[in-house]
């Protein structure tokens, strides 16, 4: 499932998501060189999280391949400012266009109950709590962990709980065939959270290889407990009343 958009406008324009969306797709651009190498590489390397490095269970000087030609040297000190970097770098072309779809599907109303600093605010702290869980699940993991997924998880957690009943547009894939299907936004997220869980336990303990699930799963969570603390109760009122308004006029 694959969601398209959702029914719940905004009170003010969204600058922050757009802000973030920007920044990612710089770093893609100007830090990663479009995922071409040796960009691509040289940014996962030196700018993702490592659990190995940052907890020191691995020793410096550990090589891990990078495709074909590529490897990653592990640091005699870690670089504790990759926990954050590692929230603008991807893959590849379709984990970035991936995560910034669905951070401005959910973002902008988020934002919306937050204003914009505190939604920046919650969105980093988020993308760190996610990184702090999958290095918990793999902390042997000599992999570099990238992409914006925890820290839009945690935002998909907040929408859960900001928003549970509005209607989400998803396209639905059933083998060769796809059809459209609204639903409420709680099963959306709810079933996606469940998955990222499902994933995530064969993988615990392991080398972290794939998908950081665990990243997903932490996020998520934090987005759904920290919600209470960032949101802005006036925003919040403000919304239910607009929203309200536009369900009675229809």
């Amino acid at each position: 499932m694959f969601p398209l958009r959702d029914e719940n406008p905004t009170l003010s324009a969204s600058w922050a998501t757009l802000v973030l969306i920007a920044a990612n797709g710089a770093a893609w651009l100007f830090v990663q060189g479009l995922g071409t190498e040796p960009a691509l590489t040289h940014s996962v390397c030196t700018l993702g999280a490592i659990a190995g490095e940052l907890l020191g269970t691995l020793p410096p000087g550990t090589q891990v391949p990078m495709g074909p030609t590529g490897v990653c040297v592990l640091a005699d000190d870690p670089n504790w400012i990759t926990p954050l970097t590692s929230m603008f770098l991807h893959g590849g072309w379709f984990h970035l266009i991936g995560n910034l779809w669905f951070l401005s599907v959910f973002g902008d109303n988020v934002e919306d109950s937050m204003g914009a600093g505190r939604f920046v605010a919650f969105y980093l702290v988020c993308g760190l709590v996610a990184v702090a869980a999958q290095l918990l699940a793999n902390p042997t993991s000599p992999v570099p962990m990238v992409g914006a997924s925890g820290a839009i998880g945690g935002v998909m957690g907040a929408y859960a709980v900001l928003y549970p009943r509005v209607p989400v547009h998803m396209l639905v894939f059933l083998g060769f065939f796809f059809t459209r299907i609204v639903v409420p936004a709680y099963l959306l997220l709810g079933y996606w959270f469940l998955l990222q869980i499902l994933g995530g336990i064969p993988t615990v303990g392991g080398t972290g290889i794939g998908v950081a699930f665990w990243a997903h799963v932490g996020g998520f969570a934090a987005g759904v407990a920290l919600v209470f603390l960032f949101r802005d109760p006036q925003r919040v009122e403000a919304h239910r009343h607009h929203m309200t308004k536009l369900w009675r006029d229809v």
